[in-house]
């Protein structure tokens, strides 16, 4: 019983993981690539207007930033569960 409630939790606070990092890649790929696009035009960012620097690169630079945050929550939950693979 309890080994059924700890898987439960495990993949309960896999998927709300897996929630919060794709809301934050969604914001910023959509919202600051698509729809903040004109404000975020006035900033520049290395000679280039933000908000084209977050269609063509920053959505991408998060992405892979997010992949590296997952590997790391994951690591840890999987020592918390005692599921890790070590």
């Amino acid at each position: 019983m309890n080994d059924q409630k700890n898987i439960k939790n495990y993949w309960k606070t896999n998927l709300r993981y897996l929630l919060v990092l794709l809301s934050i890649w969604f914001v910023v790929s959509y919202g600051f690539g698509i729809l903040l696009v004109e404000p975020l035009n006035t900033i520049k960012l290395g000679g280039f207007k933000l908000g084209f620097w977050f269609a063509q690169q920053g959505s991408i630079f998060t992405f892979v930033i997010l992949i590296f945050v997952y590997v790391r929550l994951m690591n840890k939950l999987d020592k918390k569960y005692e599921v890790d693979e070590e």
